[in-house]
């Protein structure tokens, strides 16, 4: 085979390669034509529907939340109130209206009970039948009278009684026998006959006495 060709094929070859450059060239403009037509047709549609190719996207803005500030109720502090012991009030004794009972505690004395509930000393003695003392134990009970409580008024003797006249007198705290005597010149042993009396010594305050007055007085 020759290795060598001939002008003519060599100009016939040159031709047809000419002819196939403009086809080509063409063919690729057709092509990018047809892709670029494509790709506006998308474009358009994409951006008529809310969307779009990258190419002609847009960067959305997207808005930044600013956080409010809450308004928050202050948290309240418990504060610590001191409790206050109350100091117990002093029992005050009853101010009776009558006569009431009262039970005798240790160191109890007639004196101190009748100033603690105001009454006198000579109706607390008259009213418990006491003589001249106070023969009281804790755990008596005794009447305590009510403060405006008094002994009745004792009434005058006249001093010229006839001799022998018989009257009546209310023992009072303190008394004696022989006192009570000497102020109605009488004498103890008719005292001591007339009321049945066993002692001299055993009489008490409020203790109605029958006594015969201004009497003789025996002479030794």
């Amino acid at each position: 085979m020759n290795k060598y060709k001939s002008p003519q094929s060599i100009i016939d070859s040159y031709k047809k390669r000419q002819r196939r450059v403009p086809m080509m060239i063409g063919i690729l403009s057709a092509l990018l034509i047809l892709g670029g037509a494509t790709i506006l047709i998308l474009s358009l549609t994409d951006l008529g529907s809310g969307g779009g190719i990258a190419l002609f996207a847009t960067k959305t803005l997207t808005p930044s939340i600013t956080p409010t500030a809450t308004d928050v109720p202050p948290t309240s502090t418990a504060t610590m109130t001191p409790t206050l012991t109350e100091t117990p009030s002093p029992t005050v004794a009853p101010t009776a209206s009558g006569p009431f009972e009262y039970v005798v505690q240790e160191g109890d004395n007639c004196y101190d009970i009748a100033l603690t509930y105001e009454v006198d000393l000579a109706v607390l003695l008259a009213i418990n039948d006491f003589g001249g003392g106070c023969p009281i134990n804790p755990g008596d009970t005794i009447l305590i009278p009510a403060p405006d409580t008094q002994l009745p008024t004792e009434t005058p003797i006249p001093d010229d009684l006839p001799s022998g006249t018989q009257i009546e007198y209310t023992v009072k705290a303190g008394d004696s026998l022989s006192e009570i005597a000497v102020k109605f010149n009488s004498l103890v042993d008719d005292i001591i006959e007339i009321n049945e009396l066993e002692d001299a010594n055993d009489i008490f305050a409020g203790q109605v006495l029958l006594i015969r007055v201004n009497l003789p007085t025996p002479r030794p």
